[in-house]
């Protein structure tokens, strides 16, 4: 897949460089995703996201606080909700 089209650039600092907003939007890329480089034989550069938002976690929005909770009767030993 070859487009010429220039989407967005971004400045390094350092050995950092910003991901325009929209991209991220556009690829769901969230805090904790990773991104893996490749480069090509041609020297094109290709970037994977790898999200991390699978695993025991996954799920969880936070907790906010403004619920009081019992833990010993609202969870069990592992911390799950009994059914």
């Amino acid at each position: 897949m070859s487009r010429e089209r220039i989407d967005s650039e971004s400045k390094v600092s350092g050995n950092q460089a910003n991901i325009p907003a929209h991209i991220r939007r556009e690829l769901e890329i969230d805090d904790g995703d990773r991104l893996r480089w490749q480069i090509e034989d041609d020297g094109t550069l290709r970037v994977r996201v790898v999200q991390q938002r699978s695993g025991t976690f996954s799920d969880f929005d936070g907790y906010d606080g403004r619920r009081e909770t019992n833990v010993e009767r609202e969870h069990d030993a592992w911390g799950v909700d009994p059914e």
